[in-house]
Formats: C-alpha cells, sequence, structure tokens
C-alpha cells in the first residue's frame, strides 16, 4: 500500500471519527431553538378567499363615488346631514349567494363578482325612506339595482332608520337649550348649569310604529371615567320625528320619582318649595364612583407568552391556517365578527359563522331604565370594536389587523388593530393519562388553540367576542361581558329592580342575550338534526334473575321538521343534538358536529309584549332551519327604532318545513341575567360572565384527529425523560434564551373617534 492511499484512509477515518462525536455531541440536545422554523405549508388558495373579503377603503371611496355621481339627487355627508336630507348611511360588502360562492371554491367556476351594499337615507322626498342599493362590479362600479323590495318585501320606511351622530348632536343641543330654563333647580340638584351633565340615550324610541321619541338619561360627568354609575336623577323625553329640526320639542321630564310637562314646570316647582330635591355634589376626580385610575404603584411583570420560534399560524389577506385549520375572517360593521369557509384537514366544518345581534334588556322604577331594550346591532357592534391593547386584550405578541368600514360618513375609517389573531396556550392538557398499573407510561398533549378576537364598546358594555379553534377539531364561541353597568337614580322601591352600588346609584337589573348563525356543512352541504340522551330501563339481571336492575339506555331520534327543531329557551333540551351527514364514519356511524351550549340565559320577553316580534330569535336557545338566501339574518338595524312592525321577524322563518338531508343553519342564543352587586363597582368583570357554545366532532372522525398533533408528548419508565430526543418537554429549558423582542408599545385607538 503506497503512502497516498494510507494517508486518504487516516483521512477518512478522522472524518467519520468527527462525525460520530458531533452526533454524540449533539444527541438529546434540542435543534436551534431561537431559529424561526418555517410555519405549516398552506393548502392552494389563489387568494379564493377573498370571496368573502370586507370592503378596502379603496373600494369604499369607489362605491361613493359612484352613488353621487348616478342616482340623480343630491347627497349630503351623513355626518352633517339633516333629517330631511338625501345620505349615503353605510357600505359594506354584498356577500354572494352560497350557491355561487361554492361553485367557484368547489366546482370550478367562475368568481363571483364583487360588489357592495349601500344603505341610503333619502329624507328629501315625497315619501322618505330607506333604501338598499347593490353596487357592482368592484373596483370599477357600473351598476346598481334597488334590492330594499326583494330582501323586505316593501320599503323600509323613514322612522326606522338608526340615529346618527348628527342627530344626537342636535339633540343635545335641544336639552341644553331646555336645561337653560331652569338654573336655581340644577345648581341645587346638581351643583351644574348643565353644560356638564353627559346625556345617556335609550331605545326603542315610543310605543307604537311611526314614534321617534327619547328618553334620555341624564349623569355627572368627569373626565377619565365613566358617567354611567353617576345619574343625577333627571331624564327628559325628546320628540325627535320631524323631518325639520326646528320642530323637535322636549316633552316630558322626570326628576324623583315625577313627572312634569317641561324644565320650566320643574323650575317653578322648586321655587314654589313644592319639590323634594336630592342634593348631589359634583364628583371629585379622587372620589369619583367608578374610576379605574390605578391605586398602587406597577408591580413586577407578569407572565408573558410568546412563540420561542414565531407564531405556527399563517395570515394571508383575509384567512388563517393553523394545524390542519383554514377560517376566512371579517367583520360586519354594525353585526359585528364573521367567519367564512372553516375546513379542517381540507374539509368544510362551517360556511358561515357570524354574530347577529346582542340585546341588552333593562328594568328599573325610572323611565330610561324600564324602557331600555337595547339591539346594539344597530349601534354598530363591528364599528365600535376599536383598537386592542397589546398585552392586555389580546397577548403582546399576537398578529393585530386592521378593520375598515364606511358608515355616517362619505369617508372611510379605519380601527387599526382591531381583531387580533394568536396561538393560546390554555395551561391545561387537552387530553392526558399516567398508567400506574400493568405498563408504566405517560402520554398527553397540551391544549393549544387558535383564537380570533374583536371587543366592541357599546356605550357602557365592553363584549369580547373569542372564536377558538381545538386540535381536536372541535370550534368554540365565547363572549364576556365587562365594562360598566348601567344605571338609575335611586328612589323609591328601587332595589325591587337591582341592588345599590352608591350613594344615589341604583344598579338595574337586566338581560344580556346574543345571537349568532351558523351555516353547518357537515361532510357536505346535505346534514341531517339527530338527537340523543339517556333514559332507565329496569330489567332483570341475566345473572340473578331474583334480582333487577336500572339499566341507562340511549335514546336517539331523528328530527323531520322545523318545529321540532325549535328549542324554547330554559326548556329541557336534548343533551346531543348533532348535525348529521348521510355519510358513515369507519363504525358505520354518521360524520357528525355535535352543538353544546353553555348559557345562563334570563326569561325571555313575553311574547305578548307588543316589540317581542322584533326579537323573536330569543325565544329559542337553538333552532334549526333549512338555509335559505333569503333569509341571511336573525334581526335588522331597522327592528330597534320600530319594534312593533319588525322588518325582520325570526320567528317566521321557522315553518315546519322538513330538515331532513337539507341545507341547514343553527341559530344559536345564549346569554345571562345580571343583577348588579357592588363588585361591579368599578367594572364588570369577565369571571362568571362567559357564555358561548361547541361545536365538536361527533363521529365525524375514525379516532380523535389530535393524535397527528406534533405537540403529543410521550414516554416510558424505561426511557431517558431528560433526553429532548424521546420527550419533547426536555427540549423546553434551552427556549428561556429565545425571549422575542417585544415591539414598542403603541396605541392609537383615540384618533378615530
Amino acid at each position: 500500500m503506497n503512502m497516498k492511499a494510507v494517508l486518504l484512509l487516516l483521512i477518512l477515518a478522522l472524518a467519520t471519527i468527527f462525525a460520530l462525536v458531533c452526533v454524540l455531541l449533539t444527541r438529546g440536545r434540542a435543534p436551534s431553538t431561537c431559529q424561526h422554523q418555517p410555519r405549516e405549508q398552506e393548502d392552494a388558495d389563489d387568494g379564493q378567499s377573498l370571496v368573502f373579503a370586507d370592503l378596502t377603503p379603496e373600494e369604499m371611496v369607489q362605491v361613493v363615488r359612484y352613488l353621487q355621481g348616478n342616482l340623480g339627487v343630491q347627497l349630503v355627508d351623513a355626518s352633517r346631514a339633516k333629517p330631511s336630507d338625501n345620505c349615503i348611511a353605510s357600505v359594506d360588502v354584498q356577500v354572494p349567494a352560497k350557491a355561487e360562492v361554492l361553485r367557484f371554491l368547489d366546482g370550478g367556476g367562475a368568481r363571483p363578482p364583487r360588489e357592495a351594499l349601500a344603505v341610503l337615507y333619502f329624507g328629501n322626498q315625497p315619501d322618505p325612506n330607506v333604501t338598499e342599493y347593490v353596487v357592482g362590479p368592484l373596483p370599477m362600479p357600473a351598476y346598481h339595482r334597488d334590492v330594499t323590495v326583494q330582501k323586505y318585501g316593501g320599503k323600509v320606511p323613514y322612522h326606522r332608520r338608526p340615529v346618527t351622530g348628527k342627530e344626537y348632536v342636535d339633540i343635545n343641543a335641544l336639552i341644553q337649550q331646555e336645561l337653560r330654563k331652569a338654573p336655581r333647580f340644577l345648581d341645587a340638584c346638581c351643583e351644574s348649569d348643565g353644560t356638564d351633565l353627559a346625556i345617556l340615550t335609550t331605545a326603542p324610541r315610543g310605543f307604537k310604529s311611526g314614534d321617534r321619541a327619547t328618553w334620555f338619561v341624564l349623569f355627572h360627568s368627569m373626565a377619565g371615567t365613566g358617567y354611567y354609575l353617576s345619574p343625577v336623577g333627571l331624564e327628559v323625553l325628546v320628540e325627535h320625528g320631524d323631518l325639520h329640526v326646528s320642530c323637535w320639542r322636549l316633552h316630558q321630564v322626570f326628576y324623583n320619582g315625577r313627572y312634569f310637562a317641561s324644565m320650566g314646570d320643574v323650575e317653578d316647582a322648586f321655587v314654589a318649595n313644592l319639590l323634594e330635591v336630592v342634593r348631589i355634589k359634583k364628583p371629585q376626580a379622587k372620589a369619583v364612583l367608578g374610576s379605574m385610575r390605578p391605586r398602587h404603584p406597577p408591580g413586577s411583570p407578569g407572565p408573558l407568552q410568546y412563540e420561542p420560534q414565531g407564531p405556527r399560524y399563517s395570515i394571508r389577506d383575509n384567512r388563517v391556517t393553523f394545524q390542519g385549520w383554514s377560517i376566512t375572517f371579517g367583520m360586519n360593521p354594525n353585526s359585528g365578527p364573521r367567519l367564512f369557509d372553516i375546513r379542517y384537514r381540507g374539509e368544510r366544518i362551517v360556511y358561515e359563522l357570524s354574530l347577529q345581534e346582542a340585546l341588552a334588556l333593562y328594568s328599573s322604577n325610572c323611565p330610561g331604565g324600564m324602557s331600555t331594550r337595547y339591539l346594539d346591532g344597530s349601534f354598530g357592534i363591528g364599528r365600535f370594536a376599536y383598537e386592542l391593547v397589546r398585552g392586555l386584550d389580546c397577548p403582546y405578541m399576537a398578529t393585530y389587523v386592521d378593520r375598515h368600514y364606511l358608515a355616517e360618513s362619505e369617508t372611510p375609517k379605519t380601527n387599526q388593530n382591531s381583531l387580533c389573531i394568536f396561538e393560546h396556550d390554555a395551561a391545561l392538557p387537552l387530553r392526558r393519562h399516567f398508567s400506574d398499573s400493568q405498563s408504566l407510561y405517560y402520554g398527553g398533549l397540551r391544549k393549544n388553540t387558535l383564537v380570533i378576537r374583536a371587543i366592541s364598546t357599546l356605550i357602557n358594555y365592553d363584549y369580547i367576542w373569542d372564536f377558538m379553534f381545538h386540535s381536536s377539531g372541535a370550534v368554540e364561541v365565547q363572549v364576556h361581558a365587562t365594562g360598566y353597568i348601567s344605571s338609575s337614580f335611586l328612589h323609591g322601591q328601587g332595589t325591587d329592580y337591582g341592588n345599590r352600588v352608591g350613594p344615589h346609584t341604583l344598579g338595574t337589573m337586566h338581560l344580556h342575550h346574543i345571537h349568532y348563525k351558523v351555516d353547518l356543512d357537515v361532510d357536505g352541504q346535505l346534514n341531517s338534526l339527530e338527537t340523543q340522551d339517556m333514559g332507565y330501563e329496569l330489567v332483570k339481571d341475566p345473572w340473578s334473575m331474583q334480582n333487577t336492575i336500572e339499566r341507562p339506555y340511549l335514546c336517539r331520534k331523528r328530527l323531520e321538521r322545523e318545529d321540532e327543531a325549535a328549542f324554547p329557551l330554559n326548556a329541557p333540551m336534548p343533551r346531543y343534538i348533532s348535525f348529521a351527514s348521510p355519510k358513515p364514519n369507519k363504525w358505520g356511524h354518521p360524520r357528525s358536529y355535535r352543538i353544546q351550549i353553555t348559557s345562563f340565559a334570563g326569561e325571555h320577553l313575553p311574547t305578548s309584549s307588543p316589540m317581542e316580534r322584533s326579537i323573536s330569535w330569543g325565544r329559542y336557545q337553538l333552532a334549526v332551519t333549512r338555509r335559505k338566501e333569503e333569509e341571511p339574518t336573525s334581526t335588522s338595524i331597522y327592528n330597534q327604532n320600530d319594534p312593533w312592525t319588525p322588518t325582520i321577524v325570526f320567528a317566521d322563518f321557522i315553518n315546519n318545513e322538513t330538515i331532513t338531508n337539507e341545507d341547514l343553519v343553527a341559530w344559536i342564543s345564549v346569554g345571562f341575567l345580571h343583577v348588579p352587586h357592588a363588585e361591579d363597582i368599578p367594572n364588570t368583570v369577565t369571571v362568571g360572565n362567559g357564555i358561548g357554545f361547541f361545536l365538536r366532532p361527533y363521529n365525524y372522525f375514525d379516532e380523535d384527529p389530535s393524535v397527528d398533533s406534533p405537540d403529543s408528548v410521550y414516554f416510558s419508565s424505561e426511557q431517558d425523560v431528560g433526553a429532548c430526543g424521546a420527550n419533547p418537554l426536555a427540549c423546553l429549558p434551552p427556549a428561556i434564551t429565545c425571549a422575542p423582542h417585544l415591539p414598542p408599545f403603541h396605541y392609537g385607538g383615540f384618533l378615530n373617534l
């Protein structure tokens, strides 16, 4: 053997030894923990999710320009429009018909034309009305068509329109003008001249169709805190239905249990010493009821949630993907969050999951409180979803998304960072088992979920809207209520309607009822509704015939018609209710998704009430109907100001049609009764005030799909549990060095108010 061959063999041997040493040194150690890992490969999308996308600001501008140039009438900017003017009230996306969308998504059909829905108030016409137009195609509109009669069966009367910001400004000016007629009374009762009092609207506005008369409740206002806890005992009824602001008038006044025709009458009664006045001092900043200012200096920082190797979800346009999930997200400026085309492992589970309405129904022995039934969709659940506070409203490192809307203005507005998306570690096993017999092992999986969140501030209340996606294939929908309670002035038998929470403050009892639309497509569009529950049967013991045993048995039933599938609020309901496919899983059971509701709803408004039909969706905790394109929503923004002749009546959707092997929709109501108490001061807490529902796979799969999760943990007594290769949890300590670079804190939520 020559010298060259010896040297070559020596070099090869050294290289082999070096490679083996490297393997041994790295064995049991984590890979480079601080490098961002490539996100999961997205399935081909090609921008298909954009068929559901909210309008861009540029598209909104084009729609406004088209309407201004093609309707043949003068349009005034809604931000300054009088009731006697014509104006554009709002512009939103017009989601195409489901059949068109599915032909595009699943059948290779053409992309549906992109269109907008424009709502206009026509006050400057012989027959004032609200008209809705579909405008398209975007981005350069060339046509519009009136869809009002098609949607609602007739014109929308003008008095049903929501109250605009300009209308509130004019009402406030009228109230201030009237308050000046009682200077001595205001000084005595409230240490005020009226200009520093806050004015809170109530709704609905009257007793019959055509009325537009609103009670306004007056409060002491203090900068930096919520005024809702400081009523002064004064409430005024304003009639503002006339097209001409000069014809509006203050119709009635309430103070401390008594009613007067005008503020002048209140002043006269006070001067004549015929009025009992409760003297309320102007609140001081340091002692005001409901202040949220910190009472102690900041402590050490709490736990921080972050991803050591970057987010494990991916966002493209209006679509997020995460460990088999694919969700298209958006925001309706009126009704709030809406999700479309929810898929798991490539299969569509839900075509549409959207918030429909939020009802707050109050009580009191004051007129404002006792007449209040807020339908928040008419105020704008999505429109008032403001910027989220990084590190408190959502994790600091969440992804924040802007939302755009056009309402009461000809200029689009942006609520920046108003929707957040993040992966959440619930610090709870999704599943686990410790085996202490036969073989010794541990197996489990952390409960990590993808969360899509928005928070709406609707006057005093803040609603936290959560949509969560679990690795078990389950969807969880939850809403938490926080913010300030609304209150009345404490007088007479006020505690029959709530609890005293301040010197002169009655925390008034109220109901929160929330309504959702869930268009499930379980293994296809055609589904049936199946229920399961339990009973007991008394049987003789087969091995001891002289004895008996109570044996539980399973009651299975398929519901055939809509009337059977409408479950009244707070009435017994089968524990298992599922949308079932005609196709079986491996074990012969219909592939299904189960609806599981968590709710503590109060009593629904009696059906004898003249306004009950406007909220008839609240009759049912669950109602399943055949899906119809002409029944896209359970309510209307016009129901708030005319609940006596509602524009949409959900109860009419339920007409006993067959629901076997049909495209079905589940309409779900959740809620709770809230009796305010001392601990609601300064704010209502989210603890115990969360409600919602689950969509859970039920024989949809052949086993729990989370077994395929890369986060699974398993080790036995025979393994080195401290070795990273044997146990992923042993890989975590090095990750402590991967603390993220946190972006500077910024908040611009006050800019667009």
